[in-house]
């Protein structure tokens, strides 16, 4: 198995059942109606449901199948992302595993409940923060990641030579 695949299996494994169990727990134990405070004032656990897209967008315009085959189509992409990366392009296949395991734990949601369920909340003052969950959490991680990669080490990679490296070796 390559360094990268090692990657987004282990990521795919751990976030997609962190997301789901926590989902599960929250099912179970938290009223919709009535949020456990665990920082008062700041971070609550929140038991909500989100048929739209990120935020809730498109809620009562799109039917959940939409958003699957969106899902599908991001996948996908994905994929194809994740074939053009070198085999130890550690940072990318990261980034590519946690988008990936967060679009396949809301995947879950949507095929299984209809709707995502989210439930992290934090209430920062003059603005609350949206309700999120776990694969939301990895989504944006990973999206970060491909940025600092993108930025710091541009198209070339993490494991780029650097090029006097290059230059050594060609002379």
């Amino acid at each position: 198995m390559s360094p990268k695949l090692r990657i987004v299996v282990v990521l795919a494994i751990c976030v997609v059942s962190l997301d789901q169990l926590s989902k599960l727990a929250v099912e179970w134990y938290v009223s919709p109606y009535d949020p456990v405070r665990v920082i008062p004032g700041f971070f609550s656990i929140t038991h909500s449901r989100n048929p739209g897209a990120a935020l809730g967008l498109f809620r009562d315009i799109l039917p959940v199948g939409v958003f699957v085959a969106l899902t599908c189509a991001a996948l996908a992409l994905i994929f194809s992302f994740y074939r053009s990366i070198r085999d130890d392009d550690r940072l990318s296949a990261t980034a590519l595993g946690l988008i990936f395991a967060g679009a396949v734990g809301n995947l879950i949601d949507r095929v299984w409940r209809g709707e995502v369920v989210d439930w992290v909340q934090f209430d920062l003052g003059l603005f609350i923060f949206p309700d999120f969950n776990v694969a939301d959490s990895a989504i944006v991680i990973g999206v970060g990641l491909l940025l600092l990669d993108f930025f710091a080490f541009g198209e070339t990679g993490e494991d780029a030579e650097a090029p006097e490296e290059a230059s050594e070796e060609a002379g």
